[in-house]
Formats: structure tokens, sequence, C-alpha cells
């Protein structure tokens, strides 16, 4: 049973359709006698409106589909041009078929609109070749567009939070978790659970290339660790106090707040730098409180402190000329950590806001868009998924093929309504052979079924188009809701009653033509299967092991020269790490998995390898290679010392260690022997630094965690996080 909700959605929409074709159809027919204008004025709401999934709601969507009217019509006019041959209506759609799929790397309005887009070229690239009805067409296709956009704005769902408002709720929260501790970890971990992508409506999601939107999505990208990380020191063991934690926690809460009343209120965000200020102060202040002798601490009988223990009387600050405990240390490296992440947060709506950052926001790499002008970004984002790895070439690949063979053998074979072939391939294609037979199976059983009430239906009435023309609206109002509602095998047995009602007033009809129906839905499902078979049959499945087995070796490497850059001692002789590959591979990975993720079948099963542990990793990896050269506690007696060489090769080990996991995923079982991270011990910051330390050990749980899922099957976390992970997508 849907949620009353989704039921809500789909009768809105139904009446939506219905309204729009109805007022353009009988007028176009019966006042206008232009009845190609009226098959355009019925089809273009069914396209828009019925076919596509727009995102949005009332205005935003209307926008949308006023934005597809004008490429509706160079479609209708291509289709109408090159109908003239069999070859160039294939070699049309071919091209068509893959640009309007692949524009689904635009984000989800053009992917939304884009089967809507297909439809208009189908209907016109079939014979017969007629250019001298194109005006009549295009009348007809313009008139149902404006119809449908003005039911959308006189119909709308209901709106659903913005994402600004999403954000700024997230950001109060982690305001009052820094500033006063009392927020629980789950409802932490909730928070920024609700703020990730695939939770979000495909409107709200910032899915663009330009810089605003990028922007606000790795603003929301770093809303989540944040939230993520106050949870994590919410669960850490308490420590003696720490004057230099608590006021940089007093920083992160009073940006989080200006941060959220910037977005409630439209007015300009705090402008970036004291936070980054903050940062470096509690860095000094750690500096020097490392450079102090150590002694570790001594527990004594009678619970006096001992040597490097704090006195109880005095738990503000450690004993003068002492290094504070290893479990302090170890807290101001989170503290620091998660101020990071809100630093982050306010560079991004800074950029959001002002469409370019107010300064050089540092480091590069992380902000390496900020630069770029609107085109560079979205030729960067269009020729980063021309790859065979990337599933969203993949999929207009094989929907493009897919279209062109229904074509080819439609016009080849003659079949009448030919049209219908494509128009199966388009709405029961899936991304897996599977899919699309589980698709097929019920929409054959269907359309008999409905072939055989249509054909019932033109044999009892005849030649009386007023009969058709009465039951027109409420077969449309009754197919565009009950179908939905009740699966595939009512879509299409509804959808062929539609049809034959339909065509049934256009021209005199017979009952072969549902005769025609069910051999072109059949050839357009045999099509879809042979394609889907041929072009990666199996969907993501495939190509997120190899995505993510490459998005684990490329961001492990990332590990041993972010070691190296802490246990340098001069600041300007080391390297930062690039990872600009690493954010490249991040983002096709990305893609895999939510396709992975929205695949019939795949979320059910859930067994396998955790993909959403191997993202949190990924992250956490990119994050330290950003943060730690630039804030990360540096040790100040040489790199030759034995604590440094230890920590070198704890990062050679992790590096391995990712590329052994990552031929794990690729072969799908584990493979060699695992990489055991040494658990943290007392030593002197003076050797080492704790931020290194800490983020080594926190790696190695994840890594531990994603080979044991390679083992078992996995669970699905769509609530919490890891304690020591980040926030994923």
């Amino acid at each position: 049973m849907r949620p009353t909700r989704e039921r809500a959605a789909i009768l809105r929409r139904s009446l939506r359709v219905t309204l729009a074709a109805s007022a353009g159809f009988y007028p176009f027919l019966y006042a206008a006698e232009m009845p190609a204008a009226a098959l355009y004025a019925l089809f273009a709401p069914i396209a828009l409106g019925l076919l596509s999934a727009i995102p949005g709601s009332g205005r935003r969507q209307a926008l949308v589909t006023l934005c597809a009217l004008p490429p509706a019509l160079v479609l209708a006019t291509l289709g109408t041009l090159l109908a003239v041959d069999t070859w160039a209506a294939t070699g049309g759609m071919l091209v068509i078929g893959f640009l309007l799929a692949f524009a689904a790397v635009a984000g989800p309005r053009p992917a939304g609109a884009a089967p809507g887009l297909q439809l208009f070229y189908i209907l016109a690239c079939f014979p017969p070749y007629a250019p001298e009805v194109l005006g009549e067409r295009l009348a007809g296709l313009s008139v149902g567009v404006l119809l449908v956009a003005l039911s959308q704005v006189l119909l709308p769902d209901p709106p659903v939070p913005s994402y600004r408002d999403r954000l700024a709720s997230a950001l109060v929260t982690a305001a009052r978790a820094a500033a006063t501790g009392e927020v629980p970890p789950q409802d932490l971990r909730e928070a920024g659970s609700r703020m990730r992508l695939s939770h979000l409506p495909a409107s709200e999601r910032p899915a663009g290339a330009g810089r605003t939107d990028r922007a606000r999505e790795q603003a929301g990208r770093a809303v989540r660790r944040l939230l993520d990380q106050l949870a994590t020191l919410a669960e850490t063991p308490r420590t003696p106090r720490d004057p230099a934690s608590d006021t940089l926690l007093g920083r992160v809460a009073e940006l989080s707040d200006a941060c959220a009343h910037s977005l409630r209120t439209g007015s300009r965000p705090p402008v970036p730098g004291a936070l980054e200020r903050a940062m470096r102060d509690f860095q000094s202040e750690r500096i020097r409180a490392a450079s102090g002798p150590y002694t570790p601490a001594m527990p004594t009988p009678d619970g006096v402190p001992g040597r490097g223990e704090p006195d109880s009387r005095r738990p503000d600050s450690p004993p003068a000329g002492r290094t504070p405990p290893a479990a302090v240390l170890r807290r101001q490296s989170q503290v620091l950590a998660l101020a990071e992440s809100a630093r982050i947060v306010e560079i991004s709506l800074d950029i959001a806001a002002n469409g370019r950052p107010t300064a050089p926001p540092a480091p590069r790499d992380q902000f390496w868009y900020a630069g770029l002008s609107t085109p560079t970004l979205w030729a960067r984002r269009f020729l980063g998924n021309v790859t065979l790895r990337s599933v969203l070439f993949q999929n207009a690949v094989r929907t493009a093929l897919g279209l062109a063979a229904a074509r080819l053998v439609a016009g080849s074979l003659g079949l009448a309504h030919g049209f219908w072939v494509l128009l199966a391939v388009l709405t029961l294609g899936r991304t897996t052979v599977g899919a699309t037979w589980r698709q097929a199976r019920p929409a054959l059983i269907g359309n008999a079924v409905g072939a055989l009430v249509a054909g019932a239906l033109v044999i009892g009435f005849g030649p009386h188009t007023d009969a058709y023309a009465v039951l027109l609206a409420p077969a449309m109002l009754v197919g565009f809701s009950v179908g939905p509602l009740l699966g595939t095998a009512y879509t299409q047995g509804l959808f062929t009653l539609v049809v034959a009602t339909a065509f049934a007033q256009l021209a005199p009809v017979t009952w072969k033509l549902s005769e025609a129906r069910m051999v072109d839905v059949a050839t357009g499902s045999v099509v879809g299967l042979l394609c889907g078979l041929l072009a990666w049959p199996a969907g993501a499945r495939r190509e997120v092991r190899r995505a993510m087995a490459g998005l684990l070796r490329t961001c492990g490497g990332l590990v041993p020269p972010t070691a190296e850059a802490l246990l340098t001692p001069s600041p300007g002789s080391r390297a930062a790490p690039q990872t600009l590959p690493s954010l490249h591979r991040l983002r096709l990975a990305e893609a895999a998995y939510a396709q992975y993720r929205s695949e019939s079948g795949t979320a059910a099963q859930e067994t396998g390898p955790d993909w959403h542990a191997v993202l949190i990793a990924a992250d956490h990896m990119l994050t330290g290679a950003h943060r730690l050269p630039r804030f990360g506690l540096r040790p100040s007696t040489g790199p030759a010392n034995p604590e440094a060489v230890r920590a070198r090769g704890t990062a050679a080990g992790l590096q391995a260690e990712a590329d052994r996991i990552a031929a794990g995923l690729a072969h799908g079982r584990p493979v060699g022997e695992p990489f055991a991270v040494a658990e943290p011990q007392e030593y002197s910051p003076a050797f080492l630094s704790v931020d290194l330390e800490v983020w080594m050990t926190s790696l190695g749980h994840q890594l531990t965690r994603i080979e044991a899922s390679m083992a078992r099957p996995s669970r699905p976390r769509p609530q919490g996080l890891p304690s020591d992970g980040t926030a994923g997508p």
C-alpha cells in the first residue's frame, strides 16, 4: 500500500494531466478541425506531466515545464523532417536519445524532463512524412505545454522544506550541541542523516554544476560531518576541563548560529576568517602546552593526582610546565577537526551567497571550483562523465541504442503505430536486464487485457465518435491515477483504453488497433531486453565495485604524503597531497552508488560490501589530507625519531591495506592478510603528532569495518554513522 501522501500526489498529477489534455484536445479537434494539433495537444501533457518526473511544485515545476517548450519545438521539427527516411529517423533518434538521456548529468530537473522531450521526437519521426502539417503540430504542442504548466500552478503539490531551511535547522542543532553539549548523540546523527542528498526531494538537491550549487552541496556535506563529529565528541569519556577547547567550541557555536540566521533571513553570511584565526590561536596554545616536559600519569592509592595528572582542585588547566594528558590532547584533536568542518561551512556559504569567495579560500584543492567560470564548471561536469566508468554515460548509451534499434525495427517492418515500440522502450526499460523483464512481463499481460477490452469497445461503439469523446476524459483520469497506484499491468492496460478512445476520434479504427498496440509493445520489450543484455546488463552492480575500488585505492595513496606533511619539521618543506583525482573518483563512485541504491531489488537485498562505509572512509581520507597539513600538531624533535618511523610505517601499511581491500572489492571477496593498526599508547607529543595518530587510528577502524562487511551481509545504516566516521552522501 502506498503512503497517503504519495497517493494524493498521484491523484493530483492525473487530474492535472487530464484537465490539460482535455482542454487542448477537444477544441483543436472539434472546433478548429485540426487533428494533428489535437494529437500533439493531447500528448504534450502526457509527456511532460505524466511520463516526465519534473521535480518541484507549483511555479517551480511550471518554470521547468516552460523551459522545456523551446527544445520540444525543435525536437518535433527535427522529427517531422527526418521522417522522410527510416535511416535518417534512426540516426536522429540515436543522437537525440543519447543527448537527452545524458542530460541527467545536469541534475534532476533536466533528467526529469528528458523522457517527455524524447516523446516529442518519437511522435514526429514516424510516417507519414508530412512537413506541411508541421505548423499544426507545433501549435498543438505549444498549447499543450502551456496548459500543463498552468495546471501545475493551479493544482500544485504541497511545498516541501527548502534545502536552505534544512541546512539552517541542522546548523542550529550544531550550535546548541557545541555551546552546551546537551544534545544527545543520536539526535545529532539523525539531524545529519536528514541532510543526506538521498533523503532530500529531487527538487531541493543542489545538483547543478555552477559555483552556487557546488558550494551549497559542500556546505551540506560539511554540516553532516560537523554533526557526526559533535556526536562522537559527546560519546568520548569526559576529560579534565580544557578552557582552550571550550573557547573554540563557543566560536563554532557562534558561527553556526550566524550562518543559520543568514540562511533563514537572506542576509549576508559571516565574512570568512574569524574561525580560522581562532583555530590558529588554539593551535598555538596546543603547541605551547605540548612543548613542556612529558610525565605520564601515575595513579596513587589515596587518589592524589600523580605526576602528569591535572590537580583536581584546578581542573581548568594542566599544572604549569606539564604536558596535558594524552586523553586531553586527543579531545583537542577532535575539537580542532570539527572546527575545520565549521570553517568549510563558513567559506562554502560565503561562495554560495556571493557567487565568488570574498577572499581566496584555503586549501585551494578543497574549493577548486571557486575561481572557475560557470561555463568551465559545466564543461568539466560533462567531460568528467564522458567515460565508460560513468553510470550516467552508460545509461545514455543504453537508452540511445534501445530507441534507435526500436526505430529501425519499427520502420523496417512497417509496423502500424510504430511509435508505441519506442514508447515501450522508453517507459519499460530499466538499468538492468532483470528489472526490465520484471517491468515487461506485467506490461504484456496488461496490454493483452486492455487490448481485449478496447477491441470490444471499438466493436460495440463502431463509428460513433461522440461516445469516444465522452469516454476519453474519464478514461484518462482513471488510467492516470488507478494505473500507477496498482502497478505496471494496470497502467499499460488502462493506457491502451485511453489510446483507443483517442485515436477512434482522430480517424476510423477497428479492433486491429489494439492488436497493433500489443505487437508494438511486445516488440519494444524485446528490443529493450536485448539492448540491456548487450550493454551493461547488471546496471550499477558491477560498476559500483569498480568505482569504489578505484576510489579506495586513490584515496589510500593520500595517507603517506599526509603523514609526511605532519612529520616534516619545516612547514615550508612539505608538499601538500594532490586531491583532485580523488575528488573526481569520489563523484563517479557517488553516482554509481546512487544508481545502485535506486535499482529495483538491490536496496532490499543489501548483501555484500558496505558501500556507504567506503564513501565515509574516502571522505575521511580526503578531509584529513586537507586539514592535517594546515592545522595538525607537529613533532619538534625531527623526522628520524623512532615514533616518526613507526608513524611512517603505519601510513604505508594503511595505504597497502586500502589497496588490498580495493582488490577484494573488485573481486567480490577478501584477499590477502589484514594490516592491524597499533592501538594508541601514552607518548610524548614532542615525538609524534596526536592529530596524525587519531586520524590513522580512526581510518584503520573504518577499513576493518569495510572488510568485515565483505564477508557477511551488510545492513543499511539510514540513521546513524560510525562513531569515528564522517557523514556520507
